[in-house]
Formats: C-alpha cells, structure tokens, sequence
C-alpha cells in the first residue's frame, strides 16, 4: 500500500449519502472505544455506537455529524460508514440540537408506522377468523 496523505470516507445512510468525500482524519465511536483513522492506518472493521463521529477534510474543515448505530469499515485508503440515521451539525456546540429534533421527529414518525403496521396486522388476523366460521 502506498503512502498517502488523504483517505475517501463515504458516510451511508438507508435512504442515501451523508457524505462523500476526501478526509485527511476521522473519528468515530466503537462499541470498546473512540478510534481514529489516517489515511495509512491499517485496515479495520467495527461496529459504531450512537456518538459523534468527526472528519477533517482536505482542505482543513472540520465536519461533524450525530450518528446512531453503524459499521465502519476501512480497506486501504476508502473508508466506508453505514449507519442507521444519521445528521450533520453545524459545529459541536448545535450538533446536540439538531441530533434531538431530527431523531426525535424519526422516532416519532417510526412510533406511528409501527402502530399502523399493529393494526393492519390485527384486521388480518381477524379477517382470518372470520374466514373460518362455517357459512350459514
């Protein structure tokens, strides 16, 4: 491998792409522990807890984003990042903010599908039943 001086990190989500670009740093938090990556660091896989995970671009900006449970994995000089959800903060300081209005509003359009998804699934176990009785 090569020596280089910038790595491609790809931040995934379900729906699309948080980020894609160059980073010359990142760090993230594992299940055993923060970690950070350089372009030249070995080759790595883990999974990530909800935390903060921050990059520094090539052109020296620092990027920060709240993320939730995810897999990181480094081969070379890519690093790819799935994660569940995930939002970019303006800085550290409104990171907090924007996690709790974005997931909260997630968690709050999840609660409702899943309580649709209840009901569906009791009008078909019922629609069920009723196919059973014997007709008059």
């Amino acid at each position: 491998m090569s020596m280089a001086t910038e790595m491609q990190v790809a931040l995934r989500l379900p729906t699309g792409s948080l980020y894609d670009g160059r980073a010359t740093r990142l760090f993230a938090v594992a299940e055993n522990g923060a970690i950070g990556f350089l372009p030249n660091h070995t080759d790595f896989v883990t999974a990530l807890v909800p935390s903060v995970l921050a990059l520094t671009t090539s052109n020296g900006e620092e990027l920060f984003f709240g993320i939730d449970e995810g897999l990181l994995v480094k081969k070379g000089h890519a690093v790819d990042v799935a994660v569940r959800r995930g939002v970019q903060g303006d800085d550290l300081g409104s990171l907090r903010e924007t996690v709790r209005d974005t997931f909260v509003g997630m968690d709050e359009d999840e609660r409702r599908a899943r309580a649709a998804l209840s009901r569906l699934e009791a009008d078909m176990v019922r629609r069920f039943a009723e196919l059973r009785k014997p007709q008059p």
